[in-house]
């Protein structure tokens, strides 16, 4: 048999012979995804990366606390949502992300990988994976549980960060992004193009955005066909940016790593 050093997580640099000799002990499988879209004038529209270093850095973690677990192939393109209007970002349709997940599932169940977990950086794809997972359980296979990634993050932050910062740094195009690729990729960051925040004041229908995508009547929400753009053509939500920062972002990803390699812990225990 053909030893797989401990540091190799990327599946991709896993060779013939080492593949033969791990999988059949069914390692745990992290599959993550993210997408290809505006973040803000500053950061890098693929955030898919940010997903991918995140899984490597929870399989190293996991892997070295005891429970072997590797990381797929990135899947760099969500499933559409609010950002078409943005030039150069790409996105699947619902129909084309979901067989991608089908298939996906299936060329690992076929031989018998059954620990898969998503790590998933693209709010688009929440329903998508939820559909996709359950009829992968209906039919009689395993459950495959979903890390979303930024819902996590946020709920951590007014921890991590006090809650005053928190609420003032959470959003498209902030935090936790923005600070998490400081820290990870701070060489990918245009500092010089950080925007203050957005300004309110957007209307459809004679009636005020409460986000992207819905619109505020009488304190009740109203959903609308509307992109980002029709909001915040620079991709901002309503967080500051300007508060970002590479300490921020050691502080979530240490603290996403924890939560991640825990839980792929447990998991594997099931």
């Amino acid at each position: 048999m053909t030893d797989v050093s401990p540091q190799k997580v990327r599946m991709g640099e896993i060779t013939g012979d080492e593949a033969r000799a791990l999988y059949p002990k069914n390692p745990v499988i992290l599959l993550p995804m993210g997408s290809h879209e505006d973040q803000g004038p500053h950061a890098p529209m693929g955030d898919y990366f940010l997903a991918e270093k995140m899984a490597e850095l929870i399989a190293l973690k996991a892997t070295a606390d005891g429970t072997r677990t590797v990381v797929a192939p990135v899947l760099p393109f969500g499933k559409g949502d609010f950002f078409g209007p943005m030039i150069g970002g790409i996105a699947l349709s619902a129909a084309t992300f979901r067989a991608v997940l089908d298939e996906l599932f299936a060329e690992l169940l076929r031989h018998k990988l059954t620990k898969l977990v998503i790590i998933n950086g693209h709010g688009g794809n929440v329903n998508a994976i939820n559909e996709a997972t359950r009829a992968v359980m209906h039919r009689g296979g395993p459950i495959i549980p979903s890390l979303y990634l930024w819902r996590i993050a946020y709920a951590e932050m007014p921890k991590l960060l006090g809650a005053e910062k928190a609420k003032a740094v959470s959003s498209h195009g902030a935090d936790p992004l923005t600070s998490l690729c400081m820290h990870l990729f701070p060489e990918r960051v245009r500092n010089d193009l950080i925007p203050e925040p957005r300004k309110g004041g957007a209307t459809a229908l004679g009636l005020p955005f409460q986000g992207w995508g819905s619109l505020s009547f009488n304190g009740a929400e109203v959903t609308t066909p509307h992109e980002y753009d029709k909001v915040s053509p620079n991709g901002l939500g309503t967080g500051d940016p300007r508060l970002c920062s590479a300490e921020s972002g050691k502080l979530i990803a240490d603290r996403l790593t924890e939560i991640g390699a825990g839980f792929v812990q447990h998991f594997a225990k099931q």
